[in-house]
Parts: C-alpha cells; structure tokens; sequence
C-alpha cells in the first residue's frame, strides 16, 4: 500500500470519527488568564464566538509570530496531544491576505486562503488531504463554511516535533473564521477521543 493511499484511508477514518461522534459535554466553565487571555476573549467577543473550556485541559502560551500567529493554546498533560486557536474578524483576515499578497475569488472563500496559507507554513508536503464540512456539522457550529485537513508536519520545534496536524477552519460570512489546528505523533483511536473532548468548546453565536 502506498503512503498516499495510507493517509487517504486514515484521513477518511478520521473524518468519518468526527462526522460521528457527539460533541463532548463535559466541560466548564473557564476564564483564561493572564494578558493571552484578555486577548483572547476580545478576539472571540469581535467574532461572536462562544468558548468553554473543556475538561481536562490545560492552558498553556501561544505561538504567536509572523508565521504562527495564533490566539490561545491548550493541552492534554501525558497524552501527546495540543490545540492552537486563531480567530479573526473578516477584516483582519482581508488585510492579512492583503499583505501577503493572496488574492481570493470572493470574501466567502476567504476562509480557504487562510488555512492553506497557515498550512504552507507548517508543511512543505503538498499531498495534504482536504474535506469540506457538511452542512449538519456547519450547522452545529452556526457556521456558514468550513473545512478539515490533515497534514504530515515538517519536523521543528515551533511544532514541539508533532508529526501530524489536524486543521479545521470555520467561517461566519461578514463576521470572521476561527482555525483550529490538533497536534498529535500517532493517528489512532486516542487521537479521536482527545479531539472529541474538545469538540464542542467553540461555537459561533
């Protein structure tokens, strides 16, 4: 079996996982600390997004920087397994494409440019594995677009040597997107349990 043909079938497997499950409900209230948070909660307020921290999770920093500009990080202590958040408003998303130089077809795909440009900075592997959301899904999240992709990672210690990402991207057209990305070294049933923990923390009001 070829490697594509490996990640094709895994990346269905995963799909199918989260396509499946109920979103968890065991989670809690939570107000983040420090100045990440401050910022953080304004980001969410500028989206109207809803966050509840999930349980058993830990806050931890951020990557913050010109190729990794993320909001807010979270972690599952001993399980190998992190969540980076990133939320713009769709002006901030128009002006970060501006800068960059990315032109797009139409403000509803503006969601589009922005994962495949954060992918290109996490991986130079372009045999990366795309699904669009269906509406059910879209739906549970009040939102209007989205997508997952699952990646094989270059090695760096930005990443902490993770060797696989799951990036799902949500937008609410006129308002924002919000870009999650899982971090894991092994695709297996705990990657989806750990995922699914966290599955219903965000949702567009």
């Amino acid at each position: 079996m070829n490697a594509i043909t490996r990640n094709t079938k895994n990346f269905l497997f995963i799909t199918l996982f989260l396509l499946m499950v109920k979103p968890a409900v065991a989670q809690v209230s939570h107000t983040a600390a420090g100045n990440q948070g401050k910022n953080f909660s304004n980001s969410l307020a500028q989206v109207n997004l809803n966050f509840i921290f999930p349980e058993g999770f830990k806050e931890i920093k951020a990557v913050n920087t010109d190729n990794f500009p993320f909001d807010y990080a979270m972690e599952l202590p001993g399980q190998d397994f992190e969540i980076w958040l990133r939320v713009n408003t769709q002006k901030e998303n128009e002006k970060y494409l501006a800068d960059k130089n990315i032109h797009v077809s139409s403000p509803d795909s503006v969601y589009v440019a922005i994962a495949r440009d954060q992918i290109n900075a996490f991986t130079s592997d372009k045999n990366y594995l795309k699904r669009g959301l269906p509406p059910y899904i879209l739906d549970r999240y009040n939102a209007d677009a989205g997508s997952t992709y699952l990646l094989n990672l270059d090695d760096s210690p930005v990443t902490k040597h993770y060797k696989y990402a799951l990036l799902i991207v949500l937008q609410k057209n006129k308002t924002g997107t919000v870009l999650a990305i899982c971090f894991t070294n092994i695709k297996g049933p705990d990657f989806f349990k750990n995922m699914n923990k966290a599955g219903n923390c965000l949702k567009f009001k």
